[in-house]
C-alpha cells in the first residue's frame, strides 16, 4: 500500500471505531472489531501521520478500553496520548490537550480511581473553556459530561 492508501485505511478504521463506540450495545464480534480497528488505525497513523494523528489514535484506544471497563490498557493508552500531546509537533490543535486530559479521566474512572478521574476532568474542563471553535469545544465538553462527574 502506498502512503495515500494507508491514510485512507487509518481514517476508515478510526471512523468505524467511532460508529462502534456510539452503539448502545455491542456483540462480541463488534467489541473485537472495535479493539482491533482502534489499534490498526493508531498503528497506520504512526507510519503515515503527523504526531497529532498518533496521539489521537492513542486517545481512541484509551477510549475504547475505558468504554469496555478495561482499566489497565485504558490508562496505558491515555498516558501515551497525553505524553505525545504534551511533546507537541505537527498537527495539534487547541482541543488536543483537553481531549488527552478527558481520556485520562475516563481511564481513571474505568479503574475506579474517582479522585484522579475528578482531577483530570477538572483539567479537561479548564482546557475546554479555552478552545476557540464552538463545535470542537462542544465535542470535548460532551465527552467530559459523559463521565458523569
Amino acid at each position: 500500500m502506498d502512503a495515500e492508501d494507508r491514510r485512507k485505511l487509518a481514517v476508515a478504521t478510526f471512523n468505524r471505531v467511532w460508529e462502534l463506540l456510539e452503539l448502545p450495545t455491542r456483540t462480541q464480534a463488534e467489541v473485537d472489531e472495535m479493539i482491533h480497528a482502534a489499534h490498526l488505525s493508531c498503528h497506520v497513523w504512526s507510519q503515515v501521520g503527523a504526531p497529532a494523528n498518533v496521539a489521537r489514535g492513542e486517545w481512541q484506544c484509551a477510549r475504547v478500553y475505558a468504554t469496555l471497563g478495561r482499566a489497565e490498557p485504558a490508562l496505558w493508552h491515555a498516558r501515551r496520548c497525553l505524553e505525545l500531546t504534551e511533546a507537541g509537533g505537527e498537527g495539534f490543535e487547541d482541543w488536543d490537550l483537553p481531549g488527552a486530559q478527558q481520556a485520562m479521566a475516563h481511564a481513571h474512572l474505568a479503574a475506579g480511581e474517582l479522585e484522579e478521574a475528578h482531577r483530570w476532568a477538572g483539567l479537561a474542563r479548564q482546557g475546554a473553556a479555552r478552545i476557540e471553535g464552538a463545535a470542537d469545544r462542544e465535542i470535548i465538553e460532551s465527552q467530559i459530561a459523559e463521565l458523569g462527574l
